[in-house]
């Protein structure tokens, strides 16, 4: 899976490939039952997941209805100073000669932080 050139979503589970350039783990903990090795990331940036409020109050819902909500809410968080230094570590990676694969291991990748994150890096790198 790919949001763009420049950055890249893949699932923690799938290989890495050699067109992966800088891997970033983008969730809260290490992935369970993936050795360091097996994993293969280059930076771990945990500064980048939502708040343990915003996630806990995300997955109380388990039907979904709360998404819109959700990414409204981590779109915010991401302004903040702690998220914001993050992204722009992230901006600098890319601009050092990129790619980079955000990497996580959440099953339903689509309806989680990931998507939010890889469309905010896009609009920092296009419109910063």
């Amino acid at each position: 899976m790919s949001s763009s050139d420049d950055v890249r979503v893949r699932r923690v589970y799938d290989p890495a490939e050699d067109g992966d350039g800088t891997r970033v783990l983008v969730d809260r903990l290490w992935p369970r039952g993936v050795s360091k090795e097996r994993a293969a990331i280059d930076r771990w940036l945990k500064d980048l997941t939502p708040s343990d409020e915003l996630r806990s109050w995300y997955h109380e819902d388990r039907s979904g209805t709360r998404y819109d909500a959700f990414v409204d809410r981590y779109r915010a968080e991401l302004a903040d100073p702690v998220h914001t230094a993050a992204v722009d570590e992230l901006v600098g990676l890319v601009r050092e000669g990129g790619p980079v694969t955000l990497v996580t291991a959440v099953k339903d990748v689509p309806h989680s932080h990931v998507p939010v994150l890889a469309d905010h890096l896009e609009h920092e790198l296009h419109h910063a």
